[in-house]
């Protein structure tokens, strides 16, 4: 019987969903809670929640009306988070629940712009795009101030540290700082010196200062006072305060005044010495790309409690930093925007390494989803492959340049080790050698190939990078060239073109050209990807046309085509030792063929854009998918889990009909084959159960052969340690103890010690049995005594 059951199972690989990468923040408000263990940033129509020990987003608010969130603040004591939307509804949270507590109108005509929250967590400022301000008691609820007088947007709002002097600061498009007496409703004064839009108020501990910065890339040290200016710094954007009871000694602070920290366009931190103006410490960072440094700074946070400071990038990128030292100490990656390529890295596939639609490569941690990014290469990163050894690994982008990369196994760090920069256009596609680290192959826009020899020591840092230089350059296609894949045995070298074409060339001995050995023809539109099989001499290649097809290496024939995509199939894999293929496209599907039948046994749907990213760990257990969606999705392997519970149910099915037919038998040697013992013991109780369930149960117990008798002698220990399975068990022990002589019970394997360990066990029941038969007859003498009385 268990000869028939892989008849009943798919051969096929099954994939499910095990973890993804998903957005949680597009821009916005950033804010940290008291306590500094969790982010709240806004991400469309969601405030998530993000540990940052962890980096998971262990809550996600989200409006029921399913409009974007204009604004939010989180009350100072962390209990309180109070959302804004398009919709002109302000909620309050219970975020700890992610449960809305309440719901009001926010009479302001138009979406509310900025919010915050006062010291004592009772009062809750709104700015609106109508250039008014609200005040709301969260406590009674109910308005308690209407404040007019602002010119266009109010995106700043903040209370007072001192909150005795119930005073209230916002900056509107007019670039001025309102000064609110919340006595009166009354504005006090106007602070100018900004030409534009104010972007943050930092204020001392003592309330007396006060420091602003704007768009102009100036900051003002402000006496609150006499509301005079008392320093103008020309300097970045956004303004964070340095605690004042601290040693900073380390980064040139040697005074007591008032100090700061700066951030903006350039991506670098500063700290400035307000009394003179004068910048007293810079940080060190790589050489920027010339144009759009994607580091560019929106955002600095305090993490006063930890000596730690949060800094939020152009490109959604949140950023920890450590005080004194500004080392980076965490980076979470809020949005990947379209993701263009993925691989798994490290030893154990433990990371991924994703290219996006920016000069920026992340390294992802799979099991904390903590993030490195990596800074290099100065235009979009089209392209990656790994080394067989998965600590190398190579990246090409549109800044006509590749580039190796390693990761340390130990630390996790990785630094560019190599580069190659001669191709004349964009290098849209790139491959490594698969046996040792020898060298790379790259693919242009420029229609080349070119061959880069690696040294026989690469580089451990990338303080002694090597200059790679092309050993070979071969004019290849007609059109753009989009996949280059190396053969198993680094001999062979295909190429897939946007001119239809796949060729086949011959690597060679190292130092030799590339010879061509034959032309794939086949294909209606471009080639998107071109892979060579492991295990068979044939070749895949995908296509714009929809299609996949399988090259035979031996005559350049097509030796099948498969069709089932809507749209163009951009990646492909061989997975399952070369028997099946993994194809995604720009359909947004993931599609897994059986390539002896040409059949599309599954289809993975997790994506709602092109899927560019795909690719396998080396024992094909997990893939990782990687879409323009920006989301990022790792699957598990569950062939064998569905297989096992696809088996569980043939059983029980099987059992039942055995048990119905009372084939009694049957049905206890296919539970003991399984080795399942609480399947042989519902067996055991259904013969028990049944008429004449005695000499049922010692006619099958006997007709066991040897093996099975040892299983059961096996079971039965176990199951007599349990009351509620004792007297199954003690029935057929009644039976083996019956018919068979001691002597042949003891060549049973461990038979002594199942004997053994019966004994204790059934002394137990039989002193529980004697109680309770005392019991009974306690109870028969009472039905006695009151018989005559009747």
């Amino acid at each position: 019987l268990l000869a028939k059951l892989p008849l009943f199972f798919s051969s096929s690989c099954s994939y499910a969903v095990s973890s993804t990468i998903e957005p949680f923040y597009k821009g916005g408000k950033v804010q940290i809670s008291k306590d500094e263990k969790f982010i709240f940033c806004t991400c469309g129509t969601r405030v998530n929640v993000l540990q940052i020990v962890t980096g998971k987003i262990v809550h996600s608010i989200e409006q029921d009306d399913q409009e974007d969130i204009t604004s939010f603040a989180l009350s100072l004591d962390d209990e309180i988070l109070v959302t804004a939307s398009k919709a002109l509804l302000l909620k309050q949270w219970d975020w700890k629940q992610a449960q809305c507590t309440r719901s009001w109108r926010a009479i302001h005509n138009v979406p509310i712009a900025s919010m915050t929250f006062d010291p004592t967590s009772t009062l809750l400022a709104t700015g609106g795009c109508d250039g008014t301000i609200k005040l709301w008691d969260v406590v009674k609820q109910y308005c308690t101030h209407n404040l007019k007088g602002s010119s266009g947007v109010v995106h700043l709002v903040e209370f007072h540290p001192d909150i005795s002097l119930l005073q209230l600061f916002s900056s509107a498009s007019d670039c001025g700082i309102r000064m609110w007496d919340l006595r009166s409703s009354q504005c006090l004064c106007v602070l100018q010196s900004h030409y534009s839009p104010v972007t943050s108020l930092a204020f001392t501990s003592d309330g007396a200062s006060m420091v602003s910065s704007g768009r102009d890339k100036i900051c003002t040290v402000w006496d609150l006072k006499s509301r005079t200016t008392r320093r103008t710094v020309p300097v970045y954007e956004s303004v964070v305060l340095l605690p004042e009871d601290e040693d900073f000694s380390e980064i040139g602070v040697k005074t007591k005044e008032i100090h700061f920290i700066t951030a903006g366009s350039k991506g670098v931190l500063r700290v400035w010495d307000a009394s003179s103006a004068r910048c007293v410490f810079a940080q060190t960072l790589p050489s920027a790309p010339p144009y759009g440094d994607p580091r560019s700074l929106t955002y600095c946070l305090p993490l006063p409690s930890s000596l730690r400071l949060a800094t939020v990038t152009a490109e959604h990128n949140i950023l920890l930093y450590q005080l004194p030292s500004f080392t980076t100490q965490q980076q979470f990656v809020g949005f990947n925007d379209e993701v263009l390529d993925v691989k798994f890295l490290g030893k154990g596939d433990t990371h991924i390494v994703v290219a996006t639609n920016s000069s920026q490569l992340k390294v992802f941690d799979l099991a904390t989803s903590s993030c490195k990014i990596l800074y290099g290469h100065t235009d979009t990163v089209l392209s990656l492959d790994v080394f067989k050894k998965a600590s190398l690994f190579v990246s090409c982008a549109k800044d006509k340049s590749v580039r190796v990369w390693r990761q340390d196994p130990d630390s996790g760090q990785v630094c560019c080790v190599a580069q190659g920069c001669s191709h004349g256009n964009a290098v849209g596609s790139i491959t490594c050698s698969r046996m040792k680290e020898s060298f790379v192959v790259s693919g242009s826009q420029d229609c080349t190939i070119k061959v880069w020899d690696l040294p026989e020591t690469i580089p451990e840092t990338d303080g002694d990078m090597f200059q790679l230089t092309a050993r070979v350059t071969e004019k290849a296609h007609d059109k753009d060239v989009n996949s280059v894949a190396v053969s198993p045995n680094d001999k062979l070298l295909v190429s897939g073109s946007q001119d239809r074409l796949a060729k086949l060339w011959s690597l060679g001995a190292p130092g030799a050209d590339l010879a061509l050995l034959g032309v794939f023809r086949g294909h209606r539109r471009g080639v998107w990807c071109v892979q060579f099989s492991p295990m068979d001499q044939v070749l895949a290649s995908s296509s714009a046309d929809g299609s996949v097809k399988l090259w035979s290496l031996q005559d350049f024939s097509c030796l099948k085509t498969f069709e089932g995509h809507d749209a163009s199939v951009l990646k492909l894999i061989f997975v399952s030792r070369g028997t099946q293929l993994l194809t995604s496209g720009s359909d947004g599907l993931v599609k897994l063929w059986t390539i002896k039948t040409n059949e599309c046994v599954k289809t993975l749907d997790a994506h709602q854009d092109k899927v560019w990213g795909l690719h396998a760990t080396r024992k094909d257990d997990r893939v990782v998918t990687a879409s323009a969606d920006s989301n990022i999705t790792v699957w598990t392997d569950v062939t064998e889990v569905e297989q096992a519970e696809e088996q569980s149910r043939f059983v029980k099915q099987e059992l039942s009909n055995l048990l119905h037919e009372k084939k009694f038998l049957k049905a206890l040697g296919l539970a003991i084959s399984l080795d399942q013992p609480h399947t042989v013991l519902k067996v055991i109780k259904a013969i028990r159960q049944g008429e004449d369930g005695a000499k049922q149960l010692e006619k099958t117990v006997l007709k066991l052969r040897q093996d099975q008798k040892e299983s059961m002698l096996r079971y039965c220990a176990v199951w007599n340690t349990n009351a509620r399975s004792c007297l199954d068990a003690q029935a057929v022990i009644q039976v083996m103890l019956t018919h068979l002589s001691p002597e042949e019970l003891l060549q049973y394997q461990g038979a002594r010690a199942h004997l053994e360990g019966l004994i204790p066990y059934t002394e137990r029941h039989m002193q529980r049995i004697g109680r309770l038969l005392q019991a009974s007859m306690f109870l028969d003498y009472m039905c006695l005594s009151a018989l005559p009385a009747l």
